[in-house]
């Protein structure tokens, strides 16, 4: 009986590995890619190994001794690659200004000869210790400088962190302008979802299949296409325009494209079924006799929905707000194809980092500012789930 039991556990167990397999490779390996990328730079670290190596003892608080200095030029002699010169420039640049013209006469200085440089003669900047504080916090392959970049901080010479200056990032502000168009698209979902979701519980037959039909026809299209379709409609010779015009309501076309308007238009649309859907499910399961029998205690409807119908359909409720917010906080093609230039989601600017920039420490680090968020709401949500089934047991 044991040996039964035991093959048993192994067959089962065999059944999972696919599985397991499966969001080892498709999940949990990309994740880790990202997560390692948001920590890591070794654009400085590849080109000056020796450097790192000699300025391991120093202080860095005054200037190092001539052992680093040669290290340096070292370094620099040794190295061919001129795109990894280039990066560790753009490194070294974007901690503290005036790198490229620096690392470009020293560059210069360094190949014209073979002996030791003195790097102060050839550009006074090497006296200041901010250049070589700044070169040797950026010799560590773990950095914290992508992570705090994607919320507009930095460390400057010193280690201490502070604010960027506002023409350097606007991460921030484009986080803010996607949480409340998030908002905003997600509080529009349930005032438009929630009375859907009702009416089509309360029909029966045909109309319950041409309500519920109308709900899952969008989930079937491409969302390329509906953002497409979308711009059609709203443009300025559109069928919402001319509608308009036709019944007088305006004289001239309103700018519905290109604009917050048309993006929240479009997404409400694209992610209204994701907010039906588990209302519906939810309240389909709640006895119909419920309304009445609270009517028939004295029960305005009002007060029947609030006391009766609305907390029983809560679950759905926060699962359909759950769906909606973490969908639509990574949206892309809707804004990038819809939206102007002021109502770009934090997906563009992830984007940009990724195939504009080149820079995928950058967008790896405002992606898994996204995943971290994402997280705490699943975890706010687990909460508030185990909170009503304790409440109802």
């Amino acid at each position: 009986m044991k040996t039964l039991s035991s093959a048993n556990r192994r067959s089962a167990a065999l059944l999972v590995v696919p599985l397991f397999l499966f969001m080892l490779v498709f999940f949990l390996w990309p994740l880790g890619t990202v997560m390692q990328q948001a920590v890591s730079d070794n654009s400085v670290l590849n080109v000056l190994p020796l450097t790192r190596q000699a300025a391991a003892d120093w202080d860095g608080q005054s200037l190092p001794g001539r052992e680093v200095e040669q290290a340096l030029v070292d370094d620099i002699r040794n190295v061919s690659d001129q795109q990894a010169i280039g990066e560790m420039v753009r490194r070294l640049n974007s901690a503290y200004p005036g790198f490229r013209t620096l690392i470009s006469r020293t560059q210069a200085a360094v190949q014209a000869s073979d002996g030791p440089v003195d790097l102060q003669a050839v550009d006074a900047r090497w006296a200041d210790v901010r250049y070589w504080q700044t070169i040797k916090g950026a010799l560590s392959p773990v950095t914290d400088r992508f992570l705090l970049a994607s919320v507009d901080l930095q460390r400057d010479g010193q280690g201490a962190i502070g604010e960027m200056s506002s023409d350097a990032s606007a991460n921030r502000v484009i986080m803010l302008r996607t949480f409340s168009m998030t908002a905003t698209i997600t509080v529009i979902c349930l005032l438009i979802g929630y009375p859907y979701a009702v009416l089509m519980a309360s029909a029966s037959g045909l109309w319950r299949n041409i309500l519920l039909g109308a709900v899952l026809l969008p989930l079937w299209t491409s969302l390329l296409v509906r953002t497409t379709a979308w711009f059609i409609v709203l443009q300025d010779n559109g069928l919402v325009n001319r509608l308009l015009m036709m019944l007088h309501l305006t004289d001239t076309p309103v700018a519905l494209i290109f604009n917050r308007t048309g993006v929240i238009i479009a997404m409400t649309h694209v992610l209204l079924p994701l907010m039906v859907l588990p209302i519906y499910s939810v309240i389909l399961g709640i006895p119909r006799n419920l309304m009445p029998a609270a009517g028939s205690l004295g029960a305005r409807p009002l007060r029947a929905f609030f006391e009766v119908l609305l907390p029983l359909s809560m679950r759905g409720v926060t699962s359909g707000v759950l769906l909606v917010f973490m969908s639509a906080v990574g949206y892309y093609i809707t804004p990038a194809l819809i939206g102007g230039p002021k109502d770009q989601m934090i997906s563009s600017v992830i984007a940009f980092y990724a195939t504009g920039a080149a820079n995928w420490g950058m967008a790896s680090a405002l992606g898994l500012v996204l995943l971290v968020i994402t997280i705490v709401l699943y975890a706010v949500y687990q909460r508030l789930s185990t909170r009503e089934q304790g409440a109802t047991q």
